[in-house]
């Protein structure tokens, strides 16, 4: 290996590193406040780029038909628990099951946005909603189950959304137009505009949830609910509402990953769940806990995987995932162990 191919690789295992790093904060993000292991998280990757490349190809997304179906579901729901006497914030209801999905109705159907930003947005219309609904349908009604009740939860979530994912878009894979078409050498080294666009754009979305855990109310409210439930619950946090807002966080990160990598790469419907389980082990490395752990981990992650498929191509997804054994030993060393009673 020379200098310029040993560049080469780094510079793909900072871009795989940069989509690993998003799934690895939406992760860290969702367990902390609810509990979750949202091992479904790559599945609004897939969703994403497959919705992009269906809108580019002029034909309505199934996942419309699936926000909207979650959306009537979730209505029903709400409506029982109404009856049953059950406090319903009607108001937050109205926003994530009636406005949103609508909107992305009205963009698909009668809109039909041409431009290729216009249809980014559109995605992310269709699939950030998906995330509280999932949530209140899902989780929410186990909110105080362990988390090994809840992870049985997220394995079963993914079997159903991989089995829709084939039923919308197909066994054959997609790729969508680039964000960018520039051509760059810095240094000898040939440089894509859309994997500056990866870059930037992951970077932007991370500074971003710094500032907004840092500098919002909303925010503030997010972390005091993931430091201690009850306590946040007590000073007049609604907690339900944190666990809609983290998760539509979650499927936002995923929407956007989604729409980043599908240029670079066909994806097909099950091509999430590789790059979601890649960015559980960088939240591992994090402990689930540390944001800047599991971006460090997400990068360690993308160049180990891109030096791996140089050296021994047909191991790299063996070596990447025993990445996660010497961590656990160590965090098994380390960590004080409660029992569940407790």
């Amino acid at each position: 290996m020379d200098g310029q191919v040993a560049l080469l690789l780094a510079q793909d295992g900072i871009v795989n590193g940069a989509v690993y790093a998003l799934m690895a904060l939406a992760l860290v993000l969702v367990f902390s406040v609810t509990k979750v292991i949202f091992i479904p998280q790559g599945e609004f990757v897939a969703f994403g780029a497959l919705t992009m490349a269906l809108l580019q190809a002029g034909r309505a997304p199934g996942t419309l038909w699936l926000l909207l179906t979650l959306a009537a579901l979730t209505l029903l729901v709400e409506s029982v628990r109404h009856q049953r006497g059950v406090a319903v914030d009607w108001k937050s209801t109205a926003f994530w099951a009636v406005l949103l999905p609508a909107l992305a109705a009205l963009l698909v159907l009668l809109l039909r946005p041409t431009s290729m930003f216009g249809q980014a947005a559109t995605t992310l219309l269709v699939i950030t909603p998906l995330g509280p609904l999932v949530y209140r349908l899902a989780y929410r009604p186990l909110a105080d189950a362990t988390v090994l009740t809840l992870l049985i939860v997220s394995v079963a979530l993914h079997g159903v959304l991989v089995g829709l994912g084939l039923l919308f878009f197909g066994a054959e894979g997609s790729r969508t137009s680039a964000f960018s078409e520039l051509r760059l050498e810095l240094g000898g080294i040939p440089v894509s505009g859309q994997s500056l666009v990866v870059m930037g754009v992951a970077s932007l979305l991370v500074v971003g949830m710094f500032l907004f855990f840092e500098r919002t109310i909303i925010g503030k409210a997010l972390r005091a609910t993931a430091m201690n439930r009850i306590g946040a619950r007590l000073m007049g946090i609604p907690t339900e509402l944190s666990g809609d807002l983290s998760f539509a966080l979650a499927a936002l990160i995923g929407g956007v990953s989604g729409l980043l990598i599908a240029p670079l790469t066909t994806v097909y419907y099950d091509t999430g769940f590789l790059i979601g389980l890649k960015g559980f082990v960088a939240a591992i490395i994090g402990g689930l806990t540390s944001y800047p752990l599991a971006l460090f981990g997400a990068l360690l992650v993308g160049l180990l995987e891109s030096y791996s498929s140089f050296w021994a191509s047909a191991f790299k997804e063996v070596i990447v995932f025993t990445l996660i054994i010497p961590v656990l030993w160590w965090r098994s060393l380390h960590s004080h162990h409660v029992e569940d009673e407790e």
